[in-house]
């Protein structure tokens, strides 16, 4: 298959120091579809970017078979580098969750060589200001013209790409959460390690409460004792009580986030004592009390490092530490930005240079 030429004088009409987050798109997307009855998948194209139009019975709109995936492209210090985070976890997990939704995987090697062209294709967007970045979404859905309770026959799969700002408005100043105990989001079993829409629907009612109070997102809690902290709506968390760093362990609740799972890796290396457990939300309100509780961060591909200032539960709002951003949180968002960025070296092999 042959890419779409490069078209330099079309060149992205934005101020890269307004960025929001995802609302301005690029050029051209990916398409591959999936037949059961036609061999399974077919040759993948790029295309110019464009609207999907599907039949008012397809059944991803009924049943909710639907898989995505978020990853960002950094623009790197040489002009042609460009460098993705560790874009193998990203493939595998949303093959994961392909496979919790009964929907076929994508070979590993295509995914990387088509995604690669795709954004090579529309390097141009990459914005290079600080704190921002090209921002990756493969999803697949399943597309059968059919009303019945089944896995579909056939899929879409599409990358879009997205220059980007800061995730959250307030960037890396930190944040206010709340802690619910009204709704639960996921248990064992279900769909709660998996990404997919469904996860995500099921938070929105909380979350708009939470803005309505003036927070910026919701904490989750188990959802069978409601006192074990899983994870907040678009981020793992992070607790430094004491010293140690404590972050849920994943019990198939949870997203195995890939900056979590980084996280973890280079905090250790730091010198950090990071433990995988089970934490109660008593604990850390406890720890606030008695001013062990030093910071709170949660950690995400949109977000990078997110520090919190404070926490609301059961109608009692805490502080955590000074209510500014920690030594820990800070140390984190600098040095890993500036490895995704190639500003500092990579001693993990995470970033792959797509640009050359």
């Amino acid at each position: 298959m042959g890419t779409l030429p490069r078209n330099r004088a079309a060149s992205p009409q934005y101020d890269e120091n307004k960025l929001g987050f995802g609302t301005i798109f690029t050029e051209h997307m990916l398409q591959m579809r999936y037949s059961a009855d036609e061999g399974g998948w077919q040759v993948p194209e790029i295309v110019s970017f464009q609207d999907l139009v599907l039949h008012p019975a397809t059944m991803m709109l009924h049943y909710g078979q639907q898989v995505f995936e978020g990853l960002k492209a950094f623009a790197g210090p040489d002009e042609e580098d460009i460098l993705l985070f560790r874009p193998d976890m990203n493939i595998a997990r949303f093959n994961k969750s392909c496979a919790r939704l009964c929907i076929p995987i994508v070979d590993s090697d295509l995914f990387m060589d088509q995604m690669s062209k795709l954004i090579r294709l529309d390097r141009d967007w990459i914005p290079r200001t600080h704190g921002t970045s090209l921002y990756v979404r493969p999803t697949i859905i399943a597309t059968d013209p059919f009303l019945g309770v089944r896995p579909s026959k056939q899929y879409l799969f599409y990358i879009i790409l997205c220059p980007v700002g800061a995730y959250y408005p307030e960037g890396f100043n930190p944040v206010k959460i709340v802690v619910t105990d009204k709704y639960i989001r996921a248990c064992r079993g279900g769909l709660g390690e998996a990404k997919t829409a469904a996860n995500y629907a099921a938070s929105l009612l909380a979350a708009e409460e939470a803005h309505e109070e003036g927070f910026t997102q919701v904490l989750w809690l188990n959802a069978v004792d409601k006192c074990s902290i899983e994870e907040v709506g678009t981020m793992n968390i992070f607790f430094r009580i004491d010293g140690e760093v404590v972050t849920p362990a994943l019990e198939g609740t949870i997203l195995p986030g890939v900056t979590r799972d980084s996280v973890i890796r280079f905090a250790r290396d730091l010198g950090n004592k990071v433990t995988e457990r089970q934490i109660s939300i008593e604990e850390v309100v406890r720890a606030a009390e008695t001013g062990s509780l030093q910071e709170i961060f949660g950690s995400g591909t949109a977000a990078v490092i997110s520090p919190v200032s404070h926490f609301r539960y059961k109608g009692r709002d805490y502080m955590v530490g000074d209510g500014q951003t920690g030594p820990v949180a800070r140390r984190l968002f600098d040095d890993l930005t500036a490895i995704q960025t190639g500003h500092k070296p990579d001693p993990y092999g995470w970033m792959v240079n797509v640009g050359k």
